[in-house]
C-alpha cells in the first residue's frame, strides 16, 4: 500500500507495518472492553485482552518492528489499565519495555494508563501526522477511531470485513482489538472525510489482505 509518498504493508490482523521506519501502527485495541462490561453486570467472557495481546505479540515478532505507535483507544475506559489481570499487565509491560512505544490519546483513554513509553495527543513522524480521530484538511494524516469496514457483493454473495481505507490524504486503520465492532465506510460516519473517486480499500482476510475495487462496495 502506498500512501502520501510512503510504502506500508497492511497486515491481516489490522496492523499497518511501515517497513522503512520499522514501525508497527495499530488503532483501537480497546483493551479490557469485555472486562469493563463484566464489572457492570453484563456477563460477557473477559478474554478479549489476551487475544488482542497475542495478536500484537505475533505481529511484532513477524515484522521485527522496533517502534510501536498505538493510535488511541488502547484501553476501553480511562481506568481500564488498573483493572487488567496480572498476567495481561505483565504481557503488556513486556511489550512496552522491549521496543519504543508511543501511546496516543483516544476518546476512550484521554490519558493513557501509565504504560512504559511516550504518551502524546498525536505525533508527526517523517512528514506524516498520526492521531486518533480522522479530520479533514490535513494531508498525510493516519488515524483510527471509526473502525472502518467494507461490504462487497460478488455473484450474488455478500461479504463484510474490516478494512483499511485511504484517499492518499487521509488513511484510516481498522480496529485492532478482538472485541471491537466496525462501521461501513459508505455510512454517514465517513461522510465528507474521504474523496471517493480516489478511494483505495484493502479488506482483511483470514491470512492475507485484499485490495477491493470501489465499484464493488455496497452499503450494509
Amino acid at each position: 500500500m502506498r500512501f502520501a509518498g510512503h510504502n506500508f504493508e497492511p497486515l491481516p490482523s489490522g496492523a499497518l507495518y511501515w517497513h522503512a521506519r520499522q514501525t508497527l501502527l495499530v488503532a483501537d485495541l480497546h483493551l479490557d472492553k469485555m472486562g469493563s462490561f463484566a464489572r457492570r453486570g453484563q456477563m460477557l467472557p473477559p478474554y478479549d485482552t489476551g487475544v488482542t495481546l497475542s495478536r500484537l505479540e505475533a505481529d511484532l515478532r513477524r515484522t521485527g518492528a522496533v517502534r510501536l505507535v498505538a493510535l488511541g483507544d488502547s484501553f476501553h475506559r480511562a481506568d481500564a489499565g488498573a483493572h487488567l489481570s496480572a498476567a495481561d499487565r505483565a504481557r503488556l509491560e513486556t511489550i512496552a519495555a522491549s521496543i519504543e512505544c508511543v501511546w496516543l490519546s483516544g476518546n476512550h483513554d484521554p490519558l493513557p494508563n501509565g504504560l512504559v513509553g511516550t504518551a502524546l495527543p498525536e505525533i508527526d513522524l517523517f512528514g506524516l501526522t498520526l492521531t486518533h480521530e480522522p479530520r479533514r484538511g490535513t494531508v498525510g494524516l493516519i488515524a483510527g477511531h471509526l473502525h472502518p469496514a467494507a461490504q462487497i457483493r460478488i455473484e450474488g454473495r455478500s461479504t463484510r470485513r474490516p478494512c483499511f481505507v485511504h484517499d492518499n490524504r487521509l488513511l484510516i486503520l481498522p480496529a485492532y482489538g478482538a472485541s471491537t465492532g466496525s462501521i461501513n465506510i459508505l455510512s454517514p460516519a465517513f461522510a465528507g472525510l474521504l474523496h471517493f473517486p480516489a478511494l483505495e480499500v484493502t479488506m482483511l482476510g483470514k491470512d492475507r489482505t485484499y485490495p477491493v475495487s470501489i465499484q464493488r462496495l455496497v452499503r450494509s
